[in-house]
């Protein structure tokens, strides 16, 4: 067909009052209008609108993305040669113990909404739920983890295509990092142990969609309301950052701090503020007086699209091993990014509907959170409005990551990088609760002999 139909489920879900009020395709809700109670109105809009969303995103297509068996492929800082079947299996693993966190359905209403479900624009926020649990199982986990039931699954659903590599898309090169080929037997962990595995779950159940669940939907709707945002509507990567941020200060988490950089600027001595802590508050032990960090970066790579000089850039961002990821996605389609190959990003996407898992059972099911296909798509569709997450467990970790980070953002002297790293703190007290529309400027890579500019009216996401 030339054209797509208009379904419900192409626009927000605060805004279906046509369906229930248009005189001329449904008399009979016309009819009622004046004596229906308007909340009787808005129950049944809600529950069509759900409804809807449940049979758009309830089915998956299993189309397999395929991958160059020369080429190496890219996992948040760890590198793979699928030639190999060690290597192969040893991605697999990796890959499928990420964390996958999609819409859901059936949970408890939203506070402001009578809706049960997220499918149809919740994306963004299931995006930066992804990122930061990468954050937290690099935090409470043992270096190499991997998830024990991904060790059992035998099948090797990768399709591998035997190429010539490609001269453009050499990631060992001189400035980048080596491609090294890893061992199974000493790289990963193997089983982990019931304490890892423990906490596996634990991470996950903080993530269910629960009120009282820390970084569940309904604790991050509630903090998106100090932003001007409500359970329904469109959530950009810059507000899902302060919201990751906000969710985390109102955790237990003590031993944790979410910094968001503003304007593409890190104010390393606002990060030593925040993650220094005297002796007495922490507890004893390696890295007592310093907080664990987690650093969100929001930034613009382009006008309406992405700028191409970004692209080595971001490849090399997810080559390094700080790296937890890239909340962004495509235009209309948020999405996780946790590696790449070739001129191909490698992804996590949240659009897929499924039920609400119950976490009171003493052994609840963990496999609806993991997702065993990886994906790609190419950089030049990718939305130029994202968020780069890193993650340092100490104080020694941040000051090398901000070396790596820098080395990496100034690569090439002939461009301005993507943000910045200074020294001392942010000379004014700004309200970290602006709009989205002002939370930072906008980047555009430009020679340095040039006076030209590039401004822009906004740094969301355009959803339809």
């Amino acid at each position: 067909m030339a054209m797509n139909p208009v379904t419900p489920g192409d626009f927000p879900a605060q805004s279906h009052t046509s369906l229930l009020s248009s005189p001329g395709t449904m008399g009979y809700a016309g009819a009622r209008e004046d004596t229906e109670k308007p909340e009787e109105r808005v129950r049944i809009k809600s529950k069509l609108v759900s409804a809807w969303n449940s049979v758009k995103y309830g089915w998956s297509f299993k189309s397999k993305s395929h991958f160059n068996k020369r080429s190496p492929i890219v996992l948040l800082g760890h590198y793979y040669l699928l030639s190999y079947s060690g290597e192969r299996e040893a991605f697999r693993r990796a890959f499928s113990s990420l964390l996958w966190l999609t819409y859901r359905k059936g949970f408890p209403q939203l506070a402001g909404s009578t809706l049960t479900s997220d499918c149809g624009w919740g994306c963004m926020l299931r995006s930066g739920q992804m990122l930061l649990a990468q954050g937290l199982l690099l935090h409470l986990l043992p270096p190499g983890w991997t998830w024990a039931a991904s060790h059992h699954v035998t099948k090797d659903d990768l399709e591998v295509l035997s190429s010539r590599p490609s001269s453009s898309t050499s990631v060992a090169s001189a400035e980048g990092p080596r491609v090294r080929r890893r061992s199974m037997g000493c790289s990963l962990m193997e089983e982990g142990g019931s304490g890892s595995e423990d906490t596996h779950r634990m991470v996950v159940s903080w993530f269910v969609d629960q009120p009282g669940c820390p970084f569940g939907l309904h604790q991050l709707v509630d903090m998106g309301m100090s932003h001007g945002k409500r359970a329904g509507d469109w959530y950009g990567p810059a507000t899902a950052a302060h919201i990751i941020r906000n969710a985390v200060a109102a955790s237990e988490l003590s031993d944790l701090v979410v910094y968001v950089a503003q304007d593409c600027t890190v104010y390393k001595g606002d990060i030593v503020r925040q993650c220094e802590r005297p002796q007495h508050e922490g507890p004893r032990g390696r890295g007592a007086p310093w907080r664990s960090l987690i650093l969100l970066v929001p930034v613009r790579l382009g006008g309406d699209v992405l700028n191409p000089a970004y692209t080595e850039c971001v490849k090399r961002l997810l080559g390094l091993e700080c790296c937890i990821g890239i909340i962004g996605g495509k235009p209309k389609h948020s999405l996780y990014f946790v590696g790449f190959q070739d001129q191909q990003l490698v992804y996590l996407d949240p659009h897929y509907s499924q039920s609400t898992v119950d976490i009171t059972q003493e052994d609840f099911p963990l496999e609806s959170f993991h997702c065993k296909s990886a994906r790609k798509m190419p950089f030049s569709r990718m939305d130029p409005s994202c968020a780069v997450g890193f993650y340092a467990r100490g104080q020694h970790e941040f000051e090398t990551l901000c070396a790596l980070v820098s080395a990496v953002l100034n690569y090439d002297t002939s461009k301005y990088p993507m943000f910045t790293f200074v020294e001392g703190q942010r000379a004014d007290e700004e309200d970290d609760t602006r709009s989205e529309m002002s939370l930072f400027s906008e980047v555009c890579i430009l020679s340095r002999a040039s006076h030209t500019s590039y401004s822009s009216g906004t740094d969301e996401f355009v959803f339809l």
